[in-house]
């Protein structure tokens, strides 16, 4: 394995896709982009979560450090924390780490640090209703999601439903919710603060990775994020 290699191949981004990005957020406050990772990209953060060991993945919970539990009625899913310790870690991290920097030079967003894991969603899980962050907590900015599923049908359920009440009518359930298909290679961003959204049941295993843009705050005299 050569991290060299994988910092060379996807540290510079793509330009077009990050300004379009920015500019759904500056317009909308979300951004979906279908089979938007570059597919090099994709096809190895799949077949790293694929061959994860089952150990790497813990049972994901709600809440921040003491609040920290596990709930069944909110959500199921498995978490594995990514580390720049493998060739695919080291390259979404890189990905990441450009698109951060593309935000901030073009929106002045001041994203301090970057987090993100792996999901694996197994049949029958979910993650009912939440939001990333809450107003004044002022820790996490922006949240990014990208699916890492070839050849999922909508009958595969696992949809993520963002609620927008702003939403135009030509992406929209019921006027207030946008459904995306987590299809290989799909990007989606949105200010974390502003989107309520849910993961609905999977009737297959479903792979994902989630990210969060933060600021360098401090939050219960605690510096956030750690260091």
């Amino acid at each position: 394995m050569s991290l060299s290699l994988a910092q060379t191949t996807y540290s510079g981004g793509d330009t077009s896709l990050f300004e379009s990005i920015s500019g759904d957020i500056v317009d909308k406050g979300y951004s979906i982009r279908p089979y938007a990772l570059p597919t090099n990209l994709t096809s190895l953060l799949s077949q790293h979560i694929i061959e994860l060991p089952t150990d790497e993945f813990k049972r994901a919970g709600i809440g921040r450090t003491k609040d920290h539990m596990i709930n069944d009625f909110i959500r199921t899913d498995a978490i594995s924390w990514i580390t720049d310790d493998s060739e695919a870690g080291c390259a979404w991290i890189n990905w990441a780490e450009s698109l951060q920097a593309y935000l901030n030079r073009r929106l002045f967003l001041g994203l301090f640090s970057f987090e993100s894991h792996f999901a694996h969603y197994a049949k029958g899980d979910f993650y009912k209703k939440h939001k990333d962050a809450f107003k004044g907590e002022g820790n996490r900015v922006l949240s990014v999601v990208v699916y890492l599923n070839p050849h999922w049908a909508s009958s595969d359920g696992g949809e993520l439903v963002i609620y927008d009440k702003n939403s135009p009518s030509s992406v929209v359930v019921d006027n207030s919710k946008i459904t995306v298909i987590p299809s290989f290679g799909t990007i989606v961003v949105f200010l974390s603060e502003e989107f309520p959204h849910e993961v609905l049941a999977a009737k297959r295993d479903r792979y994902s990775i989630a990210g969060w843009f933060r600021l360098n705050n401090s939050i219960a005299n605690n510096i956030d994020p750690p260091s």
